[in-house]
């Protein structure tokens, strides 16, 4: 359905309360999927970013109908549908589709992580190796939501210790981290339906996906993923205080690198 409408000249946009786009791609995959659930899992509640939360069910669904959707608007073509299942408060299933890509990765709680455009031509994805940020590879968005955090000091002292930064950006930064093309990913504020998909993704890849302070998980309204062996020295660096001496030779981790 988003394929068919990628580029349309009659795509409508709208801007939401938060000043982001929406189109009516959004809304007609949302509710799409809200249907299906409806019908094959009744009990189940749903949270979905153009429609809010239904149902009260413990397994709650969660949609992103279009991740990245100003790339969508402007003809770019990294954008995806994410789904994701959580139980409780973990995450248990996710999905995430980039259909301009032709590219699909998914998870299953303790059933690895996997990219292919089949079940039958998956293979598995496994996280980095690397032990040293300042041999590291650093995906983010942008750089404006960190000023809003008051954390861009922190950010850009990260961009200058790791040893490449480009910003990928959404959840391609996520799927290329869960396969070894990158090391670290993160943004300063998030909602649930754009990372809960590809926290599990990453973690199930073996890496790890926590907050901006640290705790694990995708609930916390900002995200820091990495192969799992830089996660506590990139949080220390994103918390650290600048004011402390920085002079050449110091290092701000206290050692990371």
């Amino acid at each position: 359905m988003a394929l068919d409408r990628f580029r349309a000249q009659d795509l409508q946009i709208s801007i939401k309360d938060d000043s982001t786009p929406v189109t009516d791609v959004d809304r007609t995959i949302e509710e799409a999927l809200r249907s299906t659930l409806s019908r094959v899992r009744p009990r189940d509640a749903v949270l979905g970013e153009e429609d809010g939360e239904s149902g009260h069910g413990s397994r709650r669904w969660v949609i992103d109908p279009i991740d990245g959707t100003k790339n969508f608007v402007r003809g770019v073509p990294v954008w995806a549908v994410l789904i994701a299942l959580m139980d409780g408060p973990e995450v248990v299933v996710g999905l995430v589709a980039a259909p301009a890509l032709q590219r699909r990765w998914w998870a299953a709680k303790d059933g690895g992580a996997w990219t292919g455009r089949s079940l039958t031509s998956a293979t598995r994805c496994e996280v980095s190796s690397v032990s040293s940020i300042s041999d590291a590879y650093l995906s983010y968005s942008s750089l404006s939501g960190w000023a809003d955090r008051y954390r861009l000091e922190n950010f850009l002292q990260l961009t200058r210790t790791v040893g490449r930064s480009r910003a990928f950006g959404d959840f391609w930064s996520y799927m290329l981290l869960a396969q070894g093309g990158v090391d670290i990913a993160c943004e300063p504020e998030v909602s649930l339906w754009d990372i809960a998909a590809p926290s599990l993704i990453v973690a199930e890849a073996g890496g790890r996906f926590t907050d901006l302070s640290g705790a694990p998980g995708p609930a916390g309204g900002s995200a820091v993923a990495t192969n799992g062996v830089l996660q506590d020295d990139v949080v220390d660096l994103l918390n650290c205080d600048l004011s402390a001496d920085l002079s050449p030779g110091k290092d701000p981790t206290g050692g990371a690198t």
